[in-house]
């Protein structure tokens, strides 16, 4: 189940449901699992919208897609990805939850290791030359606003403004991510890892480097990747949960807390299952106008 409120990082999910034709997606795969193919023929509906669709549908967290092979042939799987939504309405005179929030540009990290295809962009150039991780030195990196690598990592280390006598709730960081193909490969599936403070929250399994169509926000004279999946990982005392699903057991108890700062580290390593590279858009590129946002939660009530 999803349980959403009027936060900005559910967009996502209510855009997915603002649509009678993804509604009526949802309708059949409530029946059984479909591929595009089947669901555009259900739908009478060709293939490239049905699939725009369900990618919207996969970004708001209600469905599931997976590639499978069959009949001599890669099919694209959907499924339904949960059975209820719960929309929690503020009322009246109810206290907002308390947070501090840091948005982090994608040039900003502190260290890093990473493999060619590899490179970082500004609006309006290349910094350096492409596949040459030493660019990735570039103090120009600081101006990037999207960056790429096929396989390793980049740390960022954030400012951790809780204060000894506030109560933490909850960890949230939201960002726009996909795959790194040489070029543009829709299926190029990558197993992106997340990490808090040196702990593995999870691993997400982005489905491909997109190039089918614009970025909404992508500069003119960009021609590869094109934009990536808004993925929200939250922290609480129950689990980890990536767009509102359970990605681990790991709870904010098992993350070793340091006063100053938090180490938020994005890696597809070379022993993972699928090493099809990281691509991060920041403000200005893709399809979501933002960079890393961090926040913290603070217990309501809390001084």
């Amino acid at each position: 189940m999803i349980r959403a409120n009027t936060d900005r990082k559910w967009l996502p999910l209510y855009e997915a449901l603002a649509s009678g034709v993804r509604l009526h997606i949802l309708e059949l795969l409530a029946g059984q699992p479909m591929n595009v193919k089947e669901l555009a023929s259900a739908l009478g509906l060709s293939s490239a919208i049905v699939t725009m669709h369900t990618k919207k549908l996969e970004k708001g967290g209600l469905i599931h897609t997976q590639l499978v092979r069959r009949g001599g042939g890669t099919h694209k799987i959907c499924s339904l990805a949960v059975s209820r939504v719960e929309l929690n309405i503020p009322q009246m005179g109810e206290k907002q939850r308390e947070y501090q929030e840091v948005s982090v540009p994608v040039g900003h990290y502190s260290s890093f290791e990473v493999h060619p295809t590899c490179g970082l962009a500004t609006l309006d150039r290349i910094i350096g030359q492409y596949d040459d991780p030493r660019y990735f030195h570039e103090p120009q990196r600081m101006h990037a606003r999207i960056l790429w690598f096929g396989k390793g990592y980049v740390e960022y280390r954030i400012p951790n403004y809780v204060l000894s006598s506030q109560q933490l709730e909850e960890i949230e960081f939201s960002l726009e991510i996909g795959s790194e193909a040489p070029g543009v490969q829709a299926d190029w599936p990558s197993d992106i890892h997340f990490y808090l403070n040196d702990t593995l929250l999870g691993v997400w399994t982005s489905p491909g480097d997109s190039g089918e169509g614009r970025g909404m926000l992508t500069p003119s004279w960009w021609t590869v990747n094109q934009y990536g999946w808004l993925k929200i990982i939250r922290v609480t005392r129950e689990g980890t949960y990536l767009d509102g699903q359970r990605l681990s057991n790991v709870r904010l108890e098992d993350i070793i807390m340091t006063r100053n700062e938090w180490m938020l580290k994005l890696a597809v390593p070379e022993n993972a299952v699928h090493v099809g590279g990281l691509t991060i858009y920041g403000e200005g590129f893709g399809n979501y106008n933002q960079d890393i946002v961090f926040r913290t939660y603070l217990q309501t009530g809390a001084d």
